[in-house]
């Protein structure tokens, strides 16, 4: 059993579809299918939710006719026969009626997750009405009946497992199952979802779940590069990472990768491959537990970073002050990136500013506070790069002209980060492009 898992670009048109419908049937292995919604359509459901929200019921029926005319678009591009054209247009008419109905009715954090999950919905059936047209024997297997997350909003793999397996039991002879990604049902059984990139995040837990041979993520762009693509000029595919590299990468920025995809993986030594929908022919990138190399492989920068300085004089001799500090931030479930102290300060930086003011009233006691927003991470990842010559020399040398807030280093083998204003973010990436890969 494999897991293929392809993103919104890779469905977003009708000749996508057909391409996937091509690669999921080249190989003979049992396969699990999961699916994003079109491209688009996510952030049109998030505009309609925030229309409804709002009680501008006009401005969301207007998104509602958009979104359908592209849908009645793009049936007609991906089906061919007068009988597949019909079943795709009850599909469209069934979600879009679904859509209008909410408009008569009030508004909830409930409803909005229903208004999400129709656009992985909608991929999945009209995908499941194509393949039955080209005679492609394969099941749509419902996520909402075998994704669930806890109390706390995180899926258990157990609990998963526990409800996945039955169902594939129950089509033992067939060989192609498609299932929706990002959508599950929360601890009270109600539509809910894993949040944006949620559709990594449901093919890594059921490549878990399933002990699947591999977990391939198909995307638009042949595997995770070197340095971000839409930065500098010139980056390079990584052949292979350890889990523990692609988790760091992916936290610190990597966009190809959503961070929650890496742990369930890792639990069941289940290999990722990062593959190209466009290029299927390109190696991409493996994720394993093997780093296959050392040394500097991929940079990566993560934005809308906040740094929180808590300056005392007390703090020397004070028995507990780091621990009461960082209870202040678990109170407020706010989770700290990087960490540096000194004898009198300790800085901290967030990535989640929405209860900074509230976090700031609550240190005030500790010392003098001092905030400053509009920074970013920059994180050097690679296996042991501490112990690889040159690496910190080479990455310093190339940053001279950058002013540098904080480093972050020793943590982790696989990890040097920077944190810079936001306004040198490009200058950054491009040095260090040069200085530890010789790529202008």
């Amino acid at each position: 059993m494999k897991v293929m898992k392809f993103g919104g670009t890779s469905v977003g048109k009708p000749e996508r579809m057909h391409q996937v419908s091509q690669l999921i049937t080249k190989d003979a292995e049992p396969t699990i299918v999961v699916l994003s919604a079109l491209s688009g359509t996510t952030n049109a459901l998030v505009s309609i939710g925030n229309a409804m929200a709002s009680g501008d019921r006009e401005k969301a029926k207007q998104e509602i006719d958009k979104l359908e005319a592209h849908y009645q678009s793009f049936i007609k591009d991906l089906v061919k026969t007068d009988t597949s054209l019909a079943k795709a247009r009850a599909i469209v008419a069934e979600h879009f009626e679904f859509l209008n109905i909410i408009l008569r009715i009030s508004f909830s954090e409930a409803l909005s997750k229903d208004i999400l999950a129709q656009g992985e919905l909608l991929s999945t059936k009209l995908f499941s009405v194509y393949l039955e047209e080209n005679k492609i024997d394969h099941v749509l297997l419902p996520a909402l009946e075998f994704m669930v997350i806890d109390v706390h909003d995180e899926p258990q793999l157990a609990a998963i497992r526990s409800k996945l397996m039955p169902l594939l039991r129950q089509h033992s002879g067939k060989k192609l199952f498609i299932t929706q990604g990002y959508i599950c049902r929360n601890s009270r059984g109600e539509v809910d979802n894993l949040k944006r990139g949620g559709s990594d995040y449901t093919a890594s837990l059921v490549a878990a779940a399933a002990n699947a041979s591999v977990c391939e993520i198909w995307t638009d762009i042949d595997g995770m590069h070197n340095n971000d693509p839409r930065v500098v000029k010139k980056t390079l595919p990584v052949e292979q990472l350890s889990f523990e590299e692609a988790a760091e990468l992916a936290y610190f920025g990597a966009k190809i990768l959503h961070p929650t995809c890496i742990w369930p993986a890792q639990q069941e030594k289940v290999p990722v491959k990062l593959l190209n929908t466009m290029q299927p022919e390109a190696a991409g990138t493996v994720i394993t537990q093997d780093a296959g190399s050392v040394g500097v492989k991929a940079v990566a920068a993560k934005d809308g970073i906040v740094s929180i300085n808590i300056k005392s004089t007390r703090m020397l001799l004070a028995y507990g002050f780091l621990r009461k500090i960082f209870e202040v931030f678990e109170k407020y479930r706010t989770p700290i990136d990087m960490i540096t102290t000194s004898e009198v300060a300790v800085s901290v930086t967030i990535d989640n500013a929405g209860q900074l003011a509230a976090i700031v009233k609550e240190l005030e006691p500790f010392g003098t506070i001092e905030v400053e927003d509009e920074h970013t991470i920059i994180s050097v990842v690679g296996n042991e790069i501490a112990q690889t010559n040159n690496v910190l020399s080479r990455l310093f040398e190339a940053l001279i002209p950058v002013p540098v807030r904080m480093v972050s280093y020793g943590g982790s083998k696989h990890n040097v980060s920077l944190l810079v204003p936001s306004a040198y973010k490009t200058q950054t990436l491009q040095l260090l492009n040069k200085g530890l890969f010789g790529l202008e």
